[in-house]
């Protein structure tokens, strides 16, 4: 087992992660920003080091500094979490050619993964399903990208290669508006990720976000722990996630999840990542990997039992799989909530002192949260300060528990979005499961 691990984050995942190591007996050093002195796991960790000022530029996306705080603590892995640098291929990169282990994939799979033209290639491949589209980047020709539009069939979305977390993309719903959202949208990839590569797909109407969990040794094995629905979404950001998808039959989990693994096996990957869908009309259309694990992650760890941090640990360490496929079941359903400092009406930030936190309890529940009485919620980073899960014998159950929780938890002193998760939890569509991704906004009237 690994001896000693950096904790190349902050907030509830930093936490989570060092949770996870002290359960194997493994060491673990904090690295914190100037803002970040008071973070829950900074105090717990066996060590801690001071990486910067508080901007993420100087501090949690500093590679060099990082890299040294692993060396001056003789530590012999980092875990990136997820957000900051946990899918830059360069990072990985650096760490593994620095001597130590980077708790992911290889950085050549991160960028396989990352560049979005080249992962729908290697799904193709696998056999896994895409939605149709342009399958490689968009030409110069402008008559050859009108001619791959009709046949696609309109409404179609621009899409930016190295594009993510809702930027770099624009839907075309008439051919007179074409050439200007390519144009457009080069620019903006550009100027955003410094790749103005873009290519072309079907825009699904109305589909649902359906994603599956993987586990993978590197080594050529690899097992699914079935899919959670995170179409609750707003400006293509997750609100509420829950496992299992409402709708989907265990004949089609099955199916699908072992598509994605054996997915994984073709291009042996290692770690814990993430095959996310759109799924309409019983069809699964694929989009995107992420080689990380995911902040919905719980959901998926309280219907199967899998620690999922701790199984990248092992898997790190060269321990391989702890589960085969048929060791995974599922049991119940659960349903997590993201709790965030902000406003609930206009969702602008609301960072600040809490003057009193009371956490939820009872049977299934389940708080990931690093916050406490009097703690500072800097205005720095993401504004996501826990996640609520609620896990019960049945969807009704786990929402059930889930309107307790958000009636029971407190947290004053700031603005959250409890008020709107209280909506959600009791709105009736979302209670008959199977909302589409633009469900959430349009109730809102964005």
């Amino acid at each position: 087992m690994l001896d000693k691990v950096v904790i190349a984050n902050r907030g509830e995942i930093a936490l989570r992660i060092l949770r996870a190591c002290r359960e194997l007996g493994i060491k673990t050093v904090a690295v914190h920003s100037e803002a970040d002195r008071s973070l829950k796991h900074v105090l717990l960790a066996d060590e801690s080091v001071c990486i910067g000022p508080a901007p993420s530029v100087d501090s949690y996306l500093n590679i060099p500094v990082l890299i040294a705080a692993a060396e001056v603590t003789d530590a012999v892995a980092i875990h990136p979490g997820y957000g900051f640098l946990s899918e830059n291929a360069d990072f990985a990169e650096q760490v593994e050619k620095s001597g130590y282990i980077f708790i992911g994939p290889r950085a050549d799979t991160i960028r396989t993964m990352g560049d979005k033209v080249a992962a729908i290639r290697a799904m193709k491949e696998a056999g896994v399903p895409c939605v149709p589209g342009s399958d490689g980047p968009l030409g110069d020709d402008d008559e050859t990208n009108i001619k791959m539009a009709r046949s696609i069939g309109y409404p179609i979305i621009i899409k930016a290669a190295a594009g993510g977390g809702g930027r770099g993309m624009r839907v075309v719903h008439a051919e007179a508006n074409l050439l200007n959202a390519i144009a457009l949208t080069r620019t903006e990839a550009q100027a955003a990720f410094g790749d103005g590569t873009v290519y072309m797909e079907k825009f699904l109407e109305k589909p649902r976000h359906v994603e599956f969990q993987v586990l993978a040794d590197g080594e050529g094995n690899a097992i699914h722990l079935g899919e959670r629905d995170c179409s609750m979404q707003r400006r293509h950001q997750k609100v509420v996630e829950e496992a299992p998808a409402p709708g989907i039959s265990l004949e089609r989990r099955l199916e699908m999840g072992e598509r994605c693994a054996e997915a994984c096996r073709r291009i042996k990957y290692r770690g814990a990542g993430t095959f996310e869908f759109l799924y309409e009309n019983d069809e699964f259309y694929f989009i995107e990997m992420n080689t990380r694990v995911q902040v919905e992650h719980p959901v998926t760890e309280m219907v199967t039992g899998v620690d999922i941090v701790k199984e990248q640990l092992r898997i790190a360490a060269g321990e391989g799989l702890g589960y085969r496929q048929e060791d995974i079941t599922w049991t119940g359903h659960a349903v997590e909530c993201r709790i965030n400092a902000e406003d609930p009406e206009n969702f602008l930030p609301s960072p600040g002192p809490i003057a009193q936190y009371h956490a939820p309890g009872g049977p299934g529940i389940r708080v990931d949260t690093h916050i406490y009485n009097g703690y500072n919620v800097p205005p720095y980073y993401d504004s996501m300060i826990a996640k609520l899960i609620a896990h019960g014998d049945s969807r009704e159950s786990a929402l059930a528990r889930m309107r307790g929780a958000l009636a029971e938890i407190v947290i004053d002193g700031i603005k959250t979005n409890i008020p709107l998760h209280m909506d959600i939890c009791s709105d009736a569509a979302f209670l008959a499961g199977g909302t589409d991704i633009h469900y959430l906004e349009k109730k809102l009237g964005l």
